[in-house]
């Protein structure tokens, strides 16, 4: 699937060396882990902050025949189709019809959410929301996970720092930045201003991105008709059978 995105890209120059402004990250991320690495939203988002709120990563339905031809499909849309309830921890593998998983149901969706990867239509609505809501947004940290193959040729050149149990390569740029993607293939996995305000986290085993702000930047974004986005708490599972309410997939 294609994905209309920035026409910014980022390239090994855009790297920086001193990634100090990331210790915070890696201090609130590991304060918090106990045993449960990956599992809770606060393994995934610094859990620092007066309020979190879980943002879905749409999926797609066709409206023409060549690849960009697509429009957004909220889970709400799916669930409400498939007879599943919509809800904070619901999963995708929970709310599609079982003899669709993985293969799109005929006029309701074709593209399922994309993993690891916040597409720059949705990155780009929480710039609206979050650009007023810090005083640093011509300065910026976007930090890319370090295990990424296309890494290979910069991992020993480029600045590292530590977020959690995950090693990750740091630029820094304009709150605009936040749908760039490093060799038109890789979005940012946490990114956060220089004032700390909030942090937007899209882990890459997930469909479903993290934000932590103070309540007033997390009602903003639940408000946003551009966002499906519910708020959760740091003590939340993100693991795919969080969801306890919709039924759980046959195959499991």
């Amino acid at each position: 699937m294609i994905v209309a995105g920035s026409d910014f890209v980022w390239t090994a120059d855009s790297f920086v060396q001193d990634v100090s402004a990331g210790a915070w990250v890696h201090e609130g991320l590991s304060l918090f882990a106990d045993g449960h690495r990956g599992h809770l939203v606060g393994d995934v988002v610094p859990p620092v902050f007066e309020a979190y709120a879980r943002v879905l990563h749409p999926a797609y339905r066709r409206t023409g025949p060549a690849a960009g031809d697509v429009e957004p499909v909220t889970w709400g849309e799916v669930a409400e189709a498939n007879g599943r309830t919509a809800h904070p921890l619901m999963e995708w593998d929970f709310i599609t019809a079982a003899p669709h998983r993985g293969q799109g149901q005929p006029r309701l969706w074709d593209e399922g959410p994309l993993i690891g990867d916040l597409d720059g239509a949705t990155a780009r609505a929480l710039i609206a929301v979050l650009a007023s809501f810090t005083t640093t947004a011509d300065r910026c940290w976007f930090a890319i996970w370090e295990g990424h193959s296309i890494l290979d040729d910069v991992r020993d050149g480029a600045g590292r720092m530590q977020a959690g149990w995950m090693g990750m390569a740091v630029i820094g740029d304009a709150i605009t930045a936040a749908d760039n993607r490093f060799r038109t293939l890789l979005s940012p996995n946490l990114w956060w201003p220089q004032d700390r305000a909030w942090c937007v986290a899209t882990n890459i085993d997930l469909m479903a991105s993290y934000v932590g702000g103070s309540r007033q930047y997390i009602e903003a974004i639940l408000a946003s008709p551009d966002l499906e986005a519910f708020e959760v708490s740091a003590e939340m599972s993100v693991q795919w059978d969080s969801d306890t309410i919709n039924p759980r997939p046959e195959h499991s």
